[in-house]
């Protein structure tokens, strides 16, 4: 199971390309809010509906973690202490952490990024004291990858989707989306 955490205000494109993508190969994908309501509204008002709430889900067999940016969504997320336990325990099982955007502040948060190369938009880089700061669209360290902004998206999908399906299945997808 993969889960893609969701805050009033996240960014559009970054929460939900990674989910298109992943869907679209048939990995099974959760939007989480981490509200007590179902309904997130994102950075540009747009409303959608997640599939569980982070207090009625075990995150335990959680493939991977995303973190979209958007601002307040980013910090909405890094101030939630139930969303960064599951990040620590996430990553002391070295299972896959994605974040986008502003979304890397809430890896720092929990302390994740700890001597790790990371990218983030600019000027996040000072809310990630303790990374390795790179300017790549998508940098990609051990079990975490980071994504710069919203025109990273669809790379920051395929990366992650690049650890859960062959190359020639992420090929076809790319292909088929008219990205080759």
């Amino acid at each position: 199971m993969i889960h893609i955490f969701l805050a009033n205000g996240f960014e559009d494109i970054e929460a939900l390309t990674p989910l298109d993508v992943l869907r679209r190969a048939g990995l099974d994908v959760k939007l989480v809010s981490i509200d007590s309501e179902l309904e997130v509204k994102s950075s540009h008002g747009v409303s959608v509906l997640a599939d569980a709430t982070l207090n009625s889900i075990d995150l335990s067999d959680s493939e991977a973690m995303i973190i979209p940016g958007g601002m307040p969504g980013a910090s909405n997320l890094r101030d939630n202490l139930m969303l960064r336990k599951a990040l620590q325990i996430q990553n002391a099982a070295g299972r896959l952490i994605c974040a986008i955007c502003a979304g890397p502040i809430v890896l720092s948060a929990a302390g994740v990024l700890k001597a790790r190369k990371a990218t983030c938009y600019p000027g996040f880089e000072e809310q990630l004291p303790e990374a390795v700061h790179s300017t790549a669209l998508v940098e990609e360290d051990g079990n975490i990858i980071t994504g710069r902004g919203p025109g990273a998206a669809m790379d920051f999908a395929f990366a992650i989707l690049q650890r859960f399906v062959s190359c020639d299945v992420v090929k076809k997808m790319r292909q088929g989306m008219i990205l080759e």
